[in-house]
């Protein structure tokens, strides 16, 4: 319970990237902070290209990692206004930009038992490993609820439309 403090509004975090997934998962997560009178933490993480140990070994990577978190607070604010168009959510939000992994940076933050982790958890197998992997390590490590949120039917529909497409293009480029 690190980060715990009784005193402390209820905090609802949430994954942000910027993907379906993540935009579904963020209105999942604000509908919950209204419910619950709670705080809205959207988190964007970010890792330094090579991850952290190649970024050690570079001597640049001091003045370049300021840059990279720059950046990442830029796409965040660049997630947030597209989704609220400039509107205020109705509740009360922190966003937050946090250097690692996104499952263990999520963790993190979400380090309260009263909090709530919002994540988006992908149906799709392999081919979605990577949000498998960060709903599944929150699920694994958080020390509050975890709520993991499907993708929309809109999500599913354009992952359908785009297999098709695939198909119809790879059985296109054969018949060459």
């Amino acid at each position: 319970m690190s980060g715990y403090d009784a005193s402390a509004a209820p905090r609802v975090v949430v994954g942000v990237s910027g993907s379906l997934g993540s935009v579904t998962a963020l209105r999942r997560a604000i509908a919950l902070a209204r419910r619950l009178g709670a705080e809205l933490w959207p988190v964007l993480a970010w890792e330094p290209p090579g991850g952290d140990p190649a970024a050690r070994r570079s001597p640049a990577a001091g003045p370049v990692a300021e840059d990279w978190q720059r950046l990442a607070g830029q796409r965040l604010a660049a997630v947030l206004e597209e989704i609220f168009g400039g509107n205020a959510p109705g509740v009360p939000m922190h966003a937050v930009v946090v250097r690692g992994a996104p499952g263990p940076a999520l963790v993190a933050t979400a380090d309260r038992e009263d909090d709530v982790l919002v994540v988006g958890a992908g149906r799709r197998g392999l081919q979605r490993a990577f949000s498998g992997r960060v709903s599944r390590h929150c699920l694994a490590h958080a020390v509050c609820p975890v709520l993991a949120v499907p993708p929309s039917p809109l999500e599913s529909e354009l992952l359908s439309v785009h297999r098709r497409n695939t198909w119809h293009l790879r059985m296109d480029i054969r018949g060459l």
